[in-house]
């Protein structure tokens, strides 16, 4: 039976061989997450992976079936609102609900950490991920930002790139159990 669980650090090769598979080289190609036309070179490695879970403010959450780690996401909380990153399924099982249910884990995590809204970082270019996103309840902020990374494990940009910072408000939950929708 499929789970989300906490990552952990044993995890991480298997980790970033998925990452890596999933958004560069031409494996990422059977799906359609893929940054492979935009950047080459990694997307992240093991080590990188392992810093990420050693921070207490986060979280990779792994998405396993039959002991296969077939999908995860990075969270992170940045005072009331969690980023997401990271979002991963295998190519071979993209559109199969898996990134949906990924999110809805990573919102469940906010509201325990009492977090009033999710954002992320989402290439300009990448259209067809934005619109998947927007149908998720996610917003365009309006801020941009440059792709701007010097570190050789992120990759390396073919031509300029930016990020366009989505968001989503989330329910949080009041002291007397309501549910209420975030300003």
């Amino acid at each position: 039976m499929p789970q989300i669980l906490p990552a952990l650090p044993e995890d991480a090769q298997a980790l970033s061989q998925l990452v890596n598979a999933a958004y560069r080289g031409d494996t990422g190609r059977q799906g359609w997450t893929t940054e492979a036309d935009l950047i080459d070179g990694t997307r992240t490695d093991a080590e990188l992976l392992r810093e990420v879970m050693q921070r207490p403010d986060s979280v990779i959450l792994k998405y396993v079936d039959n002991e296969e780690i077939i999908g995860c996401v990075e969270l992170r909380v940045e005072g009331a609102k969690l980023y997401l990153g990271m979002l991963t399924v295998k190519p071979t099982l993209q559109k199969s609900g898996i990134g949906k249910k990924l999110m809805q884990a990573a919102e469940a995590h906010a509201r325990e950490k009492g977090c009033t809204a999710i954002f992320m970082n989402v290439l300009t270019d990448r259209s067809e991920l934005i619109a998947w996103y927007e149908r998720q309840g996610y917003t365009d902020t309006g801020q941009r930002k440059p792709f701007a990374f010097t570190d050789p494990r992120y990759g390396f940009p073919k031509k300029p790139l930016e990020f366009m910072i989505m968001e989503k408000k989330i329910s949080v939950y009041s002291a007397a159990g309501k549910s209420q929708t975030a300003e």
